[in-house]
């Protein structure tokens, strides 16, 4: 793909294990869901497989009848439980800086319940230009057309995916539950070991 000019430049990120790290405060969200339904969680497991739509963790601890409910009893919790409990990903401000230091926009395009995804960046004091949520997957190429944006960084093969489906330039951070060959496998045309790196990917894909 070609090298986008600085002032066309619109880079989407990913935000579960890109640019936070919310294992702290999901291991704590179910913990909690787990002590007020009484359904036992697997919490350390489940924060091994972050990224898919909270829905597609449920079904391994609730029957399938129950799990509308527990995803919005879930995200009620999540606020008071989850948004203090979870750090920014190293280099994920930077990240950002760099994006806008190039003259383009940053967007966050997530999985996530928006409201949520939103306070999380608040708490932290990150400021995209915007927050997409509740998109995995191929379903992520729809906000990133919609935003005309031409790099997508996420650190799941199903942000690879919705990279090439959205043909933007897929940047994968090894930072999540896939790994660099995973990710590599997956069709990522670049695997940067975390944020630190993308400042300087950045200056040489977009040179001003």
């Amino acid at each position: 793909m070609a090298h986008m000019t600085s002032h066309a430049l619109t880079v989407g990120f990913d935000l579960d294990m890109t640019l936070i790290d919310s294992r702290p405060g999901i291991h704590a969200c179910y913990q909690a869901l787990s002590a007020r339904t009484g359904t036992y969680i697997d919490a350390d497991l489940a924060i091994t497989r972050l990224g898919p739509p909270l829905v597609e963790e449920l079904v391994h601890w609730f029957p399938v009848g129950e799990i509308d409910a527990m995803a919005d009893l879930y995200r009620e919790m999540y606020p008071t439980i989850a948004i203090a409990a979870t750090p920014a990903m190293a280099g994920a401000r930077e990240a950002i800086a760099a994006v806008r230091a190039a003259g383009g926009r940053a967007i966050v395009v997530t999985a996530k319940y928006e409201p949520n995804a939103k306070l999380h960046l608040e708490h932290l004091g990150i400021e995209p230009d915007a927050v997409i949520g509740d998109l995995w997957a191929e379903r992520k190429a729809e906000a990133l057309r919609e935003h005309g944006a031409a790099v997508y960084v996420g650190d799941h093969t199903g942000d690879v995916r919705g990279a090439r489906s959205a043909e933007a330039y897929s940047v994968a951070v090894a930072t999540g539950p896939c790994d660099a060959g995973e990710l590599r496998a997956a069709g990522a045309d670049i695997v940067l070991g975390d944020l630190t790196e993308f400042p300087a990917w950045l200056t040489a894909y977009a040179p001003r």
